[in-house]
């Protein structure tokens, strides 16, 4: 009798939640971000079933099990045989019907990308204004007064490099200043 009190206790209509809005969430099976995926999926057949169709892993642990060698060194020394690995290999039938997916997927993984890095306002402003003062004197730089963070002048020459690999960000001001080209920079910093 206790028990069942106790689950009628916790059995309280809760007001702040919309249930439907709960029901939906729980049951929606989600959203497929990859466009190759989600053109070769198939919504009859099951997640599982699908992947393997596309020749990908819906479970890694058992498309690429770890060998028991323990077991496997058992058996070959019950049976007095060499101990060797054994590869499984996928026959003819089991080869994935949507092959082009996994094509696509991997020439996707080996398309060069953009890179979008930006130094932020202040170190953009903090670079443009120890290059203005002080030029390539990084030992200059490290004892400027408002050099806050207490950079040593090979913090700040990395940070000078870092700024001159965005070209979007540094060729303006380098003509503005009249700097000369990366190449020749990088060997006067070396000779420090």
């Amino acid at each position: 009798m206790v028990k069942l009190r106790k689950q009628r206790r916790r059995k309280v209509y809760r007001h702040n939640v919309n249930r439907k809005r709960l029901r939906n969430k729980i049951n929606n099976p989600g959203s497929i971000g990859c466009k190759d995926v989600k053109d070769a999926w198939d919504h009859s057949k099951s997640i599982p079933t699908n992947m393997k169709a596309m020749g990908l892993s819906y479970n890694p642990n058992d498309t690429i099990k770890i060998p028991n060698n323990k077991n496997n060194y058992k058996a070959s020394i019950m049976s007095n045989e060499e101990f060797e690995w054994q590869e499984e290999d996928l026959e003819e039938d089991q080869l994935p019907n949507k092959a082009f997916v996994v094509e696509a997927l991997e020439a996707d993984a080996k398309a060069p990308r953009v890179k979008k890095f930006r130094l932020p306002n202040s170190a953009l402003e903090w670079v443009k204004y120890l290059l203005k003062k002080y030029g390539h004197d990084y030992k200059a730089m490290a004892k400027d007064r408002k050099n806050y963070n207490q950079d040593t002048w090979k913090q700040i020459r990395q940070k000078v490099r870092t700024f001159k690999k965005i070209p979007e960000q540094s060729s303006e001001f380098l003509k503005e200043i009249g700097m000369e080209s990366e190449e020749n920079v990088d060997m006067s910093d070396d000779e420090l």
